[in-house]
């Protein structure tokens, strides 16, 4: 095999160009097989093979530096890197992550999970390149999708004064950069209504027209066609007017036109957008028409296309996309919000059901918060959906246009918590603590799929900006018979007895009532109590619960600092309560990729590890 030649960063130059297109078929087939064994991100890192194998081609490593924006289509990346032994154990606790990670290789210049990063990272190696006298190249890889998030648009503003080679590769996988980036829609429009390109425009048509036979037949396939003359002309207009040299499109499979295409962007001396034109699952058919479908696949059968593990229960997910329907139902006022996550967060039905009130912003979660504050302001009543480690992206927003006004906007927060496989840049772990610091928040966490929609109903009636966190993952179907109406703050008794007082937040409950079974049969007296609302925090409750326990236990799926616990603490230090407090949360520090049944035992917050700090606390009280 060919890639059994490849061990290090720079193998692929020794290659013939008769092996350079085995490798590219042999790579395909290898990240086929690995993903159906171990899932991963598929349909983007087979759209990418060839242009990853020019880069490696033309472009000397580690000293030039690749920086992939959110980084999910890197494997071939890795593999040339010499990485290829490791994907037995990708996205396995301890193994090979899913993403570049500069710990993991030399050849990883910078970690990357977000989207609408890479511009703004590789112009600071280009400046602290220059600053040194050095005179590497550098390379910042972006799909057409990422150019939806307003940080990529920043970002080139800047590099147009570059003086300076700043190589930016724009992947483009729909061969429409108009459709996929709903911010250039209107400067766009603007060059197409230019009398210069209108003139043009009828020129060729008029010409067209008088080719016997198949004049207007090749019009109608000009108009059709995305690669037509709008598509030539204005992306390298745009970029153009911006400073920044353009060239392409190139066919990003063909690794002789984009080694060619990348020598010659080599020469510049400023920034360059290369335009490369991929198609995502490229190489194998399921993936090719159904791309969003793999883009990240558990593992799945390669002969049929179809997960190996059959899903049994309903999601988290599931339950809220049924669940906000019904809402959507009996509110007309209700509109959906995604950031380019339609499928991930459950608003698929959504959209088939209620396509006028649902909008899909692109990758843009800041826009996407403060255009849901401006459909409040309206009258409407907004719903964010979104996961938890993005929702980070538009904190100022929360703050300035929602919660300032005290704006009705509710926030699906999908992903809370622990999520695993992706690793540090996707788990769910801070929202507690940035949710409840910001005033007139209201937060909320449901113990099981009943209390979601229960919360949801609740959410819809409010009257102030109000958070719905939940996980990642099957919906927990216990604890069924303990169903209160939810009431403004209150939380839930579900075992009222002395000693211990486990009070656990959403997710934890599930893990609460494991520990309390266990400690009863070790002849512990314990209460549970369900918090359901995270802020505010039910201070009748504490105080109910310090006359008749002396060790308080909070658990949360969250870090430690500024979360559930800490609130929880203060509350009774100021108080001067007679009791202890153990803070069950996640340490302070980020938690790399695994299974989150591992993942939460390494961080202290599963069965065993709890009862354990229980039991030592209480006895050594």
């Amino acid at each position: 095999m060919v890639l059994d030649k490849i061990k290090k960063e720079n193998d692929i130059k020794k290659l013939s160009k008769e092996e350079l297109s085995v490798l590219s078929e042999e790579i395909r087939s290898f990240l086929i097989q690995s993903i159906s064994e171990t899932g991963g991100h598929l349909a983007s890192n087979l759209g990418v093979v060839e242009l990853t194998m020019a880069m490696h081609l033309v472009f000397h490593l580690p000293e030039d530096k690749i920086i992939w924006d959110v980084g999910h289509q890197s494997y071939t990346h890795k593999i040339l890197t010499g990485r290829k032994e490791g994907f037995g154990q990708l996205r396995k606790y301890g193994g090979l992550s899913g993403f570049p990670k500069r710990k993991e290789s030399q050849c990883d210049a910078f970690d990357t999970g977000h989207s609408s990063t890479s511009i703004s990272a590789g112009l600071g190696y280009v400046y602290g390149r220059d600053l040194k006298g050095e005179h590497n190249f550098v390379l910042s890889v972006i799909g057409d999708g990422a150019l939806t998030g307003g940080m990529a648009y920043e970002a080139l503003n800047n590099a147009g004064r570059l003086r300076t080679n700043f190589i930016i590769i724009l992947n483009d996988n729909e061969m429409s950069i108009s459709k996929n980036v709903g911010g250039m829609s209107t400067y766009l429009g603007n060059l197409r209504t230019n009398t210069a390109y209108q003139d043009f425009k009828v020129s060729v048509t008029k010409a067209l027209k008088k080719i016997p036979v198949y004049g207007e037949k090749l019009i109608q396939h000009i108009k059709k066609t995305k690669s037509g003359i709008k598509q030539l002309l204005i992306p390298g207009m745009l970029f153009e007017e911006m400073g920044i040299t353009y060239l392409g499109p190139v066919d990003g499979h063909n690794i002789a036109q984009m080694t060619k295409i990348l020598k010659e962007a080599k020469k510049i001396n400023g920034a360059v957008i290369v335009h490369v034109l991929t198609k995502k699952g490229k190489g194998f058919l399921p993936a090719e028409q159904r791309p969003s479908l793999y883009h990240g696949t558990e593992p799945f059968d390669v002969q049929t296309g179809k997960p190996k593990k059959k899903k049994t229960k309903p999601s988290y997910t599931d339950i809220f996309s049924k669940a906000i329907c019904e809402a959507a139902r009996k509110e007309e006022r209700l509109v959906a919000i995604t950031a380019a996550m339609a499928d991930g967060t459950g608003l698929h039905a959504f959209h088939r059901q209620y396509p006028e009130r649902f909008i899909d912003v692109g990758i843009a979660e800041e826009h996407a918060v403060t255009f849901a504050a401006g459909l409040a302001a309206s009258g409407m009543v907004p719903v964010v959906a979104v996961y938890s480690s993005f929702l980070q992206r538009a904190f100022d927003q929360m703050i300035h246009d929602v919660c300032i006004q005290n704006l009705h906007v509710i926030f699906a927060i999908d992903r809370a918590g622990l999520v695993g496989s992706d690793g540090e840049t996707h788990q769910g772990i801070f929202d507690l603590s940035y949710l409840c610091m910001i005033p007139n928040m209201t937060v909320m966490a449901p113990k099981n799929k009943w209390e979601l929609v229960q919360m949801l109903d609740f959410a819809v009636s409010f009257w102030g900006p109000i958070a719905l966190r939940y996980p990642r993952g099957e919906a927990y179907e216990g604890l069924k018979q303990y169903n209160a109406p939810i009431c403004y703050g209150k939380s839930e008794w579900i075992y009222d007895e002395t000693e211990i007082a486990l009070i656990a937040a959403g997710s934890m409950v599930e893990t609460a009532a494991k520990v309390r079974r266990n400690l009863k049969e070790k002849g512990f007296s314990c209460s549970l109590i369900n918090a359901r609302f995270l802020k505010p925090i039910d201070e009748e409750m504490l105080m109910e619960a310090a006359k008749d326990h002396k060790l308080i236990v909070t658990m949360e799926e969250n870090i430690k600092t500024g979360g559930f616990g800490e609130r929880i603490a203060d509350f009774y230090k100021e108080i001067n309560a007679d009791v202890l407090v153990l803070k069950i949360a996640i340490p302070d520090q980020y938690v790399e990729h695994g299974n989150v049944e591992i993942l939460k035992k390494e961080q202290g917050i599963d069965e065993n590890s709890i009862e354990k700090q229980i039991i030592a606390s209480y006895i050594g009280q």
